[in-house]
């Protein structure tokens, strides 16, 4: 079945849907019926447009296990690292920086978020803390820091990877004459060309893995989330919105930017790419 999910995943990025729906007409699979289903409905928008699928899918599956041990790797840090300052860049609604946070109520917290609503989320979420909201991204708010500006402690979980890899480059650059200590989080994906068939085996294949992880909200999250981000990222002419890779790059990337003492942990094996922590050491100006 996953030969057939490769096809139809081929034919997308051919932006043939008949022959992609074609392909998976008979189901077989989780993926497949899922697919299926997607492609007859012709869906559009922004993956997003169903909260409540995103939601199913943050709070269900792998994801269970993969906030526990990012939320664990994330305190035990915390706990080493003396911090009044801590920077978050992309912070989303909070729910993995207050447990690191926790017992540390004497902190400073900067957070960076382009969306307004996740933000004032993370506001709440650290209610009791001293926090200063910016609702931007982080390349204006990098390149803006003031000479004598420093943070003991910057972290981004699943954020970075939104950044173009030369755009990345110059955040980090910006940020490490401010930074104590450095953390981020992300996926170990290998690096494979878009659309060729090691990438179309590896979508069908991991897809297919993450779906099987859900029950009863199988459906919301596949037609409300997975469908989408599958195949949107395939689609001609569809705007690219993530740049992963390989955990060494990252590591190579921080170098690169000034940063030392880097160091890569593997965290947990989630469906779709192994998670790890990047610690690195930057030269604040103090």
């Amino acid at each position: 079945m996953t030969t057939n999910i490769e096809d139809a995943l081929d034919a997308v990025a051919a932006g043939d849907l008949d022959r992609a729906g074609a392909a998976v007409r008979d189901g077989g699979s989780p993926l497949a019926e899922a697919l299926a289903a997607h492609l007859a409905e012709e869906r559009g928008g922004s993956v997003y447009d169903q909260p409540a699928a995103f939601e199913a899918f943050i709070d269900g599956g792998g994801n269970v296990g993969l906030y526990r041990a990012v939320g664990e790797a994330l305190a035990a840090l915390h706990a080493r690292v003396r911090h009044p300052t801590v920077l978050d860049v992309g912070c989303g609604d909070g729910r993995l920086l207050r447990p690191a946070l926790a017992g540390h109520g004497g902190s400073t917290v900067t957070l960076v978020e382009p969306s307004a609503a996740l933000l004032d989320a993370a506001v709440r979420a650290l209610d009791g803390f001293e926090v200063d909201a910016r609702p931007t991204r982080v390349e204006p708010f990098a390149a803006s820091l003031a000479d004598d500006t420093a943070f003991d402690v910057a972290q981004s979980t699943f954020a970075l990877h939104a950044l173009p890899h030369d755009v990345r480059d110059g955040v980090l650059s910006d940020l490490v004459g401010h930074v104590g200590t450095l953390a981020v989080v992300e996926f170990d994906v290998p690096d494979l060309p878009h659309g060729g068939p090691e990438h179309l085996r590896r979508l069908a294949e991991t897809y297919e893995r993450g779906l099987a992880e859900y029950g009863a909200d199988r459906a919301l999250v596949a037609r409300g989330f997975l469908m989408p981000v599958l195949t949107g990222q395939l689609m001609p002419g569809a705007i690219r919105a993530t740049w992963e890779q390989p955990a060494a790059r990252w590591a190579e990337q921080a170098e690169r930017a000034g940063f030392a003492d880097v160091e890569v942990t593997r965290l947990h094996d989630y469906w779709w790419a192994p998670a790890f922590l990047l610690t690195a050491s930057g030269s604040p100006r103090r």
